[in-house]
């Protein structure tokens, strides 16, 4: 029997970690030598079936990735403007990755070749692409409730500095006094620092669970600027966790949530397997707790999914779980629900959520006004 690492398996994006679909011709080949893909999180790829075309296969995915704006693409530089990333052993037959590099008698030898532009990149492609005003400063149409924040652009390390090693003391001392500056500089030394901070999601104390939740979210989010492949593991080993039936899922679909929410341009599409875990008593908290985080910053991605089946849970017995739903229907503006939101307006039962790490003391009731203002803000004359 041969080992994990040599099974066939699908082809999967190496910036969010999905299962990606077969490259094709398209409609229109516009002078394309490689079949072409767009993956869930906007990275765009390439086929090539030698293996021996890398060169020519880049070019052509970067500027299929600018629409085809050759000047742009010129002008883009590695990691500043856009991250690439290769599978290799591909079987364009059979749409495979075949690690033998054999398959049936026939050599596989193909390469997967990606390019996923930085967010202002896309944004000003798309701008090309609509033929629009440049790019301005203030906020977009897109945005709601907490807007997204630009992520951090590290600064170049120096290469003449000492190497840190990474421990579990470490690494837990930085995490509880939420230093994310000093976690994502101690992972440019030492990678093992994204495992150390899961392990300390096996925490028996709620807000202890919830605060590295967070933590763990913002570590991912700085880190996957230049990194997006690792924090896309992370993501699939936690959700082999929660879905482990002889494992603790303590903190992870917390994490989940707190990381999709810090990087939803990448991770956006793992947001309906969250739902997955709504049936299940014991994470049904985490997964509204996670889906509210998400709703702060893209509550499109939340609207993209079957969230009326939500609605429901604003009369259940659990009063965090009313309040969780009402902080996220109130984030995605959800006026499909607002007579069932305006009717907990009398709710006067304390609850605790967390923000940010933190535990915050609020009523039922005052989340009931929180969502209805939040659904109301933009209305004119408050209609």
């Amino acid at each position: 029997m041969g080992s994990k690492a040599e099974a066939i398996v699908k082809p999967w994006c190496p910036f969010c970690g999905m299962d990606i679909g077969r490259p094709t011709e398209g409609i229109q080949r516009k002078m394309r030598e490689f079949p072409l893909g767009v993956c869930e999180c906007g990275a765009v790829y390439v086929s090539d079936t030698t293996g021996h075309n890398l060169g020519a296969a880049m070019v052509e995915c970067l500027v299929s990735a600018c629409n085809e704006q050759w000047d742009l693409a010129w002008e883009l530089i590695p990691e500043d403007d856009y991250l690439t990333g290769t599978i290799e052993d591909y079987d364009e037959v059979t749409h495979q990755v075949v690690p033998k590099r054999n398959l049936d008698g026939r050599a596989v030898r193909g390469v997967l070749y990606f390019v996923r532009l930085h967010k202002e990149m896309a944004d000003l492609v798309k701008r090309f692409e609509h033929k629009a005003a440049p790019l301005s400063a203030g906020k977009t149409a897109g945005d709601e409730a907490r807007p997204v924040v630009a992520p951090v652009k590290e600064s170049p390390r120096d290469p003449k500095r000492g190497r840190k090693r990474a421990d579990k003391l470490t690494v837990e001392e930085l995490a509880q006094s939420g230093d994310i500056d000093g976690l994502v500089d101690l992972y440019g030394d030492d990678r093992k620092v994204l495992r150390y901070l899961q392990r300390l999601l096996y925490e028996p104390e709620a807000g202890m669970r919830y605060r590295i939740a967070w933590v763990l979210g913002q570590v991912c989010g700085r880190v996957a600027v230049r990194e997006p492949g690792p924090v896309a593991d992370l993501l699939h080993r936690l959700f082999e966790a929660c879905s482990d039936s002889a494992a603790s899922s303590w903190g992870m679909v917390e994490s989940i949530g707190a990381i999709i929410a810090a990087r939803p341009d990448i991770y956006g599409a793992f947001t309906r397997h969250l739902f997955n875990f709504m049936g299940d008593p014991g994470t049904r908290e985490a997964v509204l707790w996670g889906l509210g985080e998400i709703a702060a910053s893209r509550p499109d991605l939340i609207r993209n999914t079957p969230f009326y089946a939500l609605f429901p849970v604003l009369n259940h017995a659990n009063p965090v779980f009313r309040g969780l739903t009402l902080r996220l229907l109130g984030r995605i503006k959800a006026k499909e629900a607002g007579f069932q939101i305006l009717g907990l307006q009398h709710d006067a039962t304390p609850i605790t959520i967390y923000e940010q790490g933190q535990p915050i003391e609020i009523t039922v009731a005052e989340l009931s006004a929180q969502a209805t203002r939040f659904i109301h803000e933009e209305e004119p004359n408050g209609k």
